[in-house]
């Protein structure tokens, strides 16, 4: 278990990845200032062809703690969250938050994520823990998303309810100890590798309940790709799993 971070030493930033969502970047700004008005942002931009970069420098005129990061190379969800974590821990930030850009993760949860870093390393916000929901979905995709929690909780012996959820508040401390350059994953499965690994460091992982509502604006970005290595890539942390309870850095909570 890592040590309680200080509010006299909190730092707080919000890593957000972009890919063509320029219509939602002002109102996501004004509404997570509004909700976490003493953290920063970092809007990583995945080479948006529509904008998205410069919307986001010009909300940010008025908040000169937060900053924009166009990534070059190959895109993915998974790479964005990797480089945008290494900048923050450079950055010197004691609190990582971590959310969607298209709104479908309410920044009025902000507040409760970040307090449930008082007792964990790493606090989920879960659809699908008493209290949380999802508004706006079709029937198949809810099933399609739980199946896909079932799935990935059965592949690699997880515990945790929404194992795939990407609105997650981390102590650096935590963020740390999962060796970030080591990351596998491209896309969405992200969420699932991030979670192995912080149970295989002995991170104290909770969920608090969130309300999901699907984008109004704007496109998904999944993809066969996205779907392919979200199928394979829980069965690669099962083994993952295997191979760390045979060495030293085994140290489930």
């Amino acid at each position: 278990m890592t040590a309680a971070v200080s509010p006299d030493w909190r730092r707080t930033v919000v890593v957000i990845p972009t890919l063509n969502e320029a219509p939602n970047i002002p109102e996501l700004v004004a509404r997570v200032k509004q909700a976490a008005p003493d953290a920063d942002m970092m809007i990583v931009d995945d080479q948006s062809e529509d904008g998205t970069a410069e919307a986001a420098r010009q909300a940010f005129a008025d908040h000169p703690g937060s900053r924009v990061v166009s990534r070059t190379g190959p895109r993915g969800l998974g790479r964005a969250y990797a480089e945008g974590f290494r900048l923050a821990l450079e950055a010197g930030y004691s609190e990582v938050v971590q959310m969607d850009a298209d709104l479908s993760h309410d920044p009025a949860a902000l507040p409760t994520l970040i307090s449930g870093l008082e007792r964990a390393d790493l606090v989920i916000g879960s659809r699908y823990c008493p209290g949380g929901g999802v508004e706006g979905w079709a029937a198949h995709r809810l099933a399609l998303s739980k199946f896909a929690n079932l799935y990935a909780r059965i592949a690699t012996g997880m515990g945790i309810g929404d194992i795939t959820a990407g609105y997650r508040a981390w102590r650096a401390s935590a963020l740390r100890s999962l060796r970030l350059d080591t990351v596998e994953s491209a896309g969405y499965s992200i969420q699932v590798e991030l979670a192995v690994r912080a149970h295989c460091a002995g991170l104290k992982v909770i969920e608090v309940p969130i309300v999901f509502t699907d984008r109004r604006r704007g496109q998904s970005k999944m993809n066969l790709g996205v779907l392919a290595e979200s199928f394979v890539m829980p069965w690669r942390l099962r083994a993952y799993v295997a191979r760390m309870k045979k060495e030293t850095t085994w140290r489930p909570s």
